[in-house]
């Protein structure tokens, strides 16, 4: 399952919710320097969706605040996460 996320670094906390033309917006403490921000985002993603980070992937957007992940899955958890990212992007 792929989907977008928009990277807001140097936040005031690290939190999973809302979209932003269309991606998953996900505010990260760590600044956009050296990738920390990116890692960062990734760890916030899979806390937020209950999958371990090795599930997480980067596809694209290592030096940009809009990113493409990848998140690996079985079949059976698929459902699950879709609600999740569902509730996410209502928050």
């Amino acid at each position: 399952m792929r989907f977008e996320i928009h990277v807001r670094p140097s936040a005031s906390t690290t939190v999973v919710g809302g979209e932003y033309d269309g991606a998953l917006v996900v505010r990260v403490v760590e600044p956009a320097d050296e990738g920390r921000a990116t890692e960062a985002a990734l760890k916030a993603v899979s806390k937020a969706t209950a999958l371990p980070r090795r599930s997480v992937v980067l596809v694209r957007g290592t030096s940009s605040r809009r990113k493409l992940i990848a998140i690996e899955v079985g079949t059976s958890g698929t459902d699950a996460v879709e609600d999740t990212l569902v509730d996410l992007r209502s928050r």
